[in-house]
């Protein structure tokens, strides 16, 4: 009898990295895949992704809707509610063997409360890892004390999640799912993504994904410095991807809009897909923001990132990364950097720290041996002090 795993996505980025690790189970002899949809990928303000799953081939069998009309803390708080009370009874009626999440994100964390309390075993994927600058944090080292299987993408990640008291032999270091889908998805060529994305590129191209800093007051301000910066850039074409669901998300879309009325040499898109993304990555120069993506994915590419600010402070990041504080002085300064030939020349010599794929394989083979059973029960690992001053 096949064991039932119900995957739950939220957002279009988690979406991406779970693709080929939906597919993997789709196939699998051993396991029955089980789709809840919730989050951003029901709203059209965020573009509806949900038909980007459909046409991937996957059967939806569950729809949360949270409810995305507000993205104050109080609107996010009340749609977290709802995510609860909506993945309660899709759980309820699925009644799955084991529920399987990635990240950390509000729409995640309440199919967590709700599998918990259903004493669903969860398996997480991507826990251990440090974001100074948003609540993500606080939710994502949650879910991992919720969870009883632990999928993380370093060394360095694996012996956190064990600091946090789970047992080792739980967790397991698969490397970077992004990795994974990367040298799995053919890319378009120049002509092709221009098409597909309605704009022409020029002989310098942009990438940005700027995202609202939720530990911090002046995230609007940060993005007006950003933007302040890239007023500057007359000779370099830019393509804005928009802000998740987070707080101020919905003021970025304006400052974004109205970024791109004022500058003809930008645009944007509500949401890129995977294919498109990576592409992009593939024949722009660089990218630049604060999402994960600049860290995890995009030095797969041996391309640059220019990370700005504290949302994404803690990751482990490759060579190829710019810190830079998030003011527009500091912005420049990264930017001139990114394009200077002594910078492109370094590229080719990045190494990915997230590894170099297989990630989805591993996952799907321990899934599909572990004794359910035998996991539901969890033991509190204490970690030596010894163990703890090698971190």
């Amino acid at each position: 009898m096949k064991k039932k795993i119900c995957v739950v996505t939220g957002s279009r980025a988690e979406y991406h990295l779970l693709y080929r690790l939906l597919k993997y189970i789709q196939k699998s002899s051993f396991l029955e895949l089980k789709i809840i949809v919730t989050g951003m990928h029901l709203s059209h303000e965020y573009g509806y992704t949900i038909e980007d799953i459909e046409s991937d081939g996957f059967h939806i069998d569950k729809k949360v809707d949270i409810q995305l009309v507000s993205n104050t803390s109080q609107g996010i708080t009340k749609s977290t509610g709802l995510g609860i009370m909506g993945c309660a009874d899709a759980l309820a009626d699925l009644k799955p063997d084991i529920m399987l999440v990635l990240g950390d994100r509000y729409e995640i964390f309440a199919a967590c409360i709700a599998a918990m309390f259903a004493k669903i075993p969860i398996a997480h994927l991507h826990g251990g890892e440090k974001t100074k600058g948003a609540f993500d944090e606080a939710i994502r080292h949650s879910i991992t004390k919720m969870s009883h299987l632990h999928f993380v993408a370093t060394e360095e990640y694996k012996q956190r999640v064990i600091q946090l008291g789970e047992e080792p032999n739980r967790v397991y270091c698969v490397g970077g799912l992004g990795v994974d889908s990367i040298r799995h998805t053919k890319l378009l060529n120049r002509n092709e993504l221009e098409k597909e994305i309605d704009f022409k590129l020029g002989e310098r191209n942009l990438l940005v994904t700027f995202h609202p800093v939720t530990l911090e007051k002046n995230s609007e301000l940060q993005m007006m410095e950003l933007l302040a910066a890239l007023a500057k850039l007359k000779d370099t074409k830019i393509l804005f991807t928009m802000p998740n669901s987070d707080p101020e998300g919905m003021k970025f879309h304006k400052l974004i809009k109205n970024f791109c009325e004022r500058n003809n040499n930008a645009t944007f898109h509500l949401s890129l897909g995977q294919l498109l993304y990576f592409s992009c990555v593939q024949h722009f120069d660089g990218v630049i923001g604060n999402s994960s993506s600049g860290l995890l994915e995009v030095p797969t590419f041996k391309k640059g990132t220019i990370n700005i600010g504290d949302r994404q402070f803690g990751r482990l990041s490759a060579d190829s990364v710019i810190n830079c504080d998030p003011d527009r002085e500091s912005i420049s300064l990264a930017l001139q950097k990114l394009f200077s030939n002594k910078f492109k020349s370094q590229l080719e010599n990045v190494i990915n720290p997230y590894g170099n794929g297989g990630a989805s394989k591993i996952i799907l083979e321990t899934i599909e041996n572990i004794e359910v059973e035998e996991i539901i029960k969890k033991h509190f690992y204490d970690y030596s002090i010894s163990n703890l001053k090698k971190i």
